[in-house]
């Protein structure tokens, strides 16, 4: 199978380098300077893992397999730019699938293919660090969840044979909205305080991430999507041993743009639409636009 990573941040890395071992990958970066440099030296994959990899590199692809498969993993923000230079090259059996946090990221690269290739959700739950151009830090083994597709197995059983644990997901929405809430806790907090994810296990700290949950599940079950009510216990036992840094803390302290649009802003924005009150949810986006606004303005 042809891949195409778009997205050479700490997930792409690491799936490039893992779908690497049976497929023939290619890796987009933002640069040709970068590309140059990944083709010449490999990526690398540290923390739990050590592995190096050799994959193809550019800043343009020129052509894709008719059956290609476009593994999407850059911010939401960027998804139609990252897209539309690939649709030209774009073919019915083509596959894009947005492995991506946060809300409606697959709505906007299916408005930027205008129905040229099939376009599919994805969840990850793995968790790495962007260690700098080339290199990616295992913190967190997790699985790949796959919106039910006639595409979808095929696709999972390929991740699964490169050690990404590939999965046919039924209620694809579901498990969207379940990452979205760990997501929403996790994120701002830890990029508030610059805390480890481990942090969050805190028990100071339920009050307000039972608030964030509370307008999360109430959100989501006007989208017609119902999650378990308990989600702080499983949250507070699953993340408590993680030394993994969220991928808001990396932004913020990088001085990139976050996805907090796509998370507690979107939460709170489908609040609004719904009639549900978010301040909790708004408050956090609020906080961190705040941080860094002359990043922040572009959303």
């Amino acid at each position: 199978m042809h891949i195409v990573v778009v997205g050479a941040g700490a997930i792409g890395t690491l799936y490039a380098a893992r779908l690497s071992q049976h497929h023939s990958v290619t890796l987009v970066t933002r640069t040709a300077e970068r590309a140059a440099a990944i083709r010449e030296t490999g990526i690398r994959v540290t923390g739990l893992d050590e592995a190096t990899a050799r994959v193809d590199a550019t800043a343009r692809p020129t052509a894709l397999d008719r059956d290609a498969l476009v593994l999407l993993t850059t911010k939401v923000y960027d998804n139609a730019a990252a897209v539309r230079p690939l649709v030209p090259l774009l073919s019915a059996g083509s596959v894009i699938l947005c492995l991506q946090n946060g809300l409606n990221g697959e709505a906007l690269v299916r408005e930027t293919v205008n129905g040229r290739c099939t376009v599919l959700r994805g969840v990850t739950t793995f968790g790495a660090i962007f260690v700098r151009p080339g290199v990616s830090s295992l913190q967190a083994r997790g699985d790949t969840a796959i919106e039910q597709h006639p595409a979808s197995a095929t696709l999972a059983d390929a991740f699964s044979a490169c050690d990404l644990a590939g999965r046919v997901s039924p209620d694809i929405s579901r498990e969207v909205w379940t990452k979205l809430v760990v997501n929403c806790v996790i994120n701002p907090l830890t990029a508030i305080t610059g805390m480890e994810v481990g942090w969050i296990a805190d028990p100071r700290l339920d009050p307000i991430k039972q608030r964030v949950i509370d307008e999360c599940l109430a959100v989501a079950r006007r989208e017609g999507v119902v999650l378990e009510a308990d989600i702080l216990h499983r949250l507070n036992d699953t993340y408590r041993p993680s030394r993994n840094l969220s991928s808001m803390l990396q932004d913020v302290a990088n001085g990139r743009r976050t996805e907090i649009d796509f998370m507690n802003g979107a939460v709170a924005d489908l609040g609004r639409r719904h009639g549900v009150p978010c301040p909790v949810n708004d408050g956090l986006a609020a906080i961190i636009r705040a941080l860094a606004p002359h990043v922040e303005q572009g959303r």
